[in-house]
């Protein structure tokens, strides 16, 4: 089949998914006075940040937190306030009632969970990756339709006002014709849980995962991949299993033909020495370029946490800082906006044949690695 532009399937999605969230919104009664009922499962390092974020949205109701490890779920609940807490997914779903997942977890475990869920009736907002492979993921979108059920998958960098700006600058022709792009996302690695490292972890999925659905969202989806991957440090130790052998890529490249001629470079890694941490607190260096014939732009800071865009053209070589302000946005706000959407029947900007591509790119990137090839990528929606 052919590739789809972004705008293509973005447009695609808008309208079979709006039918579908219409449906599925029968009877939740909409209005300002209304709230999305969420529950939360995973409540490790990730919840630490989302459950502040949920816990202050007008619209979401915190109903219930779970997590195998049972005094994690319960610190949370007595944390945030939260009535109902549970040691595994089935009590869980079998308690106090509930609209929306928030699947916080290992990323192993989100395609096993989101099938869990989307078969207990309840839409899912899940973090990256949605599934372990774009098999997986697809079934996952084909079920819900089925269940006239939603599913989502972070990250949620398109919702920024730095990346809805450099889409703008692309879409009215300011930078020329287009080349050339550069993303990079590295750190020394979490040394917090050992599914980083294992089998269905990787840099890719964690850290690259943001680049490549940047990209992919300004530049259009991949044609094909070329890539390298290796493992540079192959025994890590961490919190919770000790000292463990690393699985999983930790240092990845990848080059992508996004069509026209346009290629793109993404680079990730868990053994990349970031002065800004992991947190990445006051990192305004550029960590996405993109260069075309009448100007070049680039990202300050990350496309998870932007502080501008710098934009120099023909028209002004000496360039300029433009949206220095992130305003609202932050990482986290996927499960917020999303249940914006389900209470208000609005399409959001993040969309889940993006997410579901982008599985398939850093598929096709450890394909290209194992064979030394160019590995072709297709939209099939």
């Amino acid at each position: 089949m052919s590739p789809l532009t972004r705008q293509q399937f973005l447009q695609r999605t808008a309208l079979a998914g709006a039918a579908v969230l219409l449906s599925s919104l029968k009877g939740f009664g909409l209005g300002a006075d209304k709230k999305i009922r969420v529950a939360i499962i995973g409540c490790g390092s990730v919840s630490g940040v989302y459950l502040p974020h949920l816990s202050k949205a007008p619209h979401v109701e915190l109903v219930s937190v779970c997590d195998i490890v049972y005094e994690r779920a319960k610190n949370r609940a007595a944390e945030f306030k939260i009535p109902n807490h549970y040691p595994n997914i089935e009590q869980q779903l079998a308690g106090a009632p509930f609209d929306l997942l928030v699947n916080l977890t290992d990323m192993q475990e989100h395609g096993r969970l989101n099938k869990i869920a989307l078969t207990a009736g309840k839409h899912v907002w899940s973090e990256k990756p949605m599934a372990n492979t774009y098999k997986e993921g697809k079934a996952l979108l084909d079920f819900a339709t089925s269940k006239n059920l939603r599913i989502w998958g972070a990250p949620a960098v398109v919702n920024s006002p730095q990346f809805a700006f450099m889409a703008k600058t692309l879409r009215e022709g300011k930078m020329g014709k287009v080349a050339a792009a550069h993303a990079h996302y590295g750190h020394t690695g979490p040394t917090w849980s050992a599914f980083f490292y294992e089998k269905g972890g990787g840099s890719l999925p964690d850290l690259g995962v943001y680049n490549i659905a940047t990209l992919t969202g300004l530049l259009g989806p991949a044609k094909s991949v070329v890539a390298m991957t290796s493992i540079v440090t192959p025994e890590r130790t961490v919190d919770n299993k000790g000292k463990i052998k690393v699985e999983a890529e930790d240092n990845a490249m990848l080059l992508m033909d996004h069509g026209d001629g346009v290629i793109s470079h993404v680079q990730s890694g868990f053994n990349y020495f970031d002065p800004y941490g992991h947190e990445g607190k006051g990192q305004e260096r550029p960590t996405i370029l993109i260069w075309g014939s009448h100007g070049n732009m680039a990202l300050a800071g990350y496309d998870w946490a932007p502080f501008g865009v710098d934009l120099a053209t023909h028209d002004d070589y000496k360039g300029q800082r433009y949206v220095p302000d992130p305003g609202t946005y932050v990482w986290q706000e996927g499960a917020t906006v999303i249940s914006d959407a389900l209470l208000y029947n609005t399409e959001p900007r993040i969309n889940v044949e993006h997410a579901l591509h982008v599985l398939e790119v850093i598929e096709a990137t450890r394909e290209s690695a194992k064979n030394g090839k160019e590995s072709v990528v297709e939209i099939d929606i």
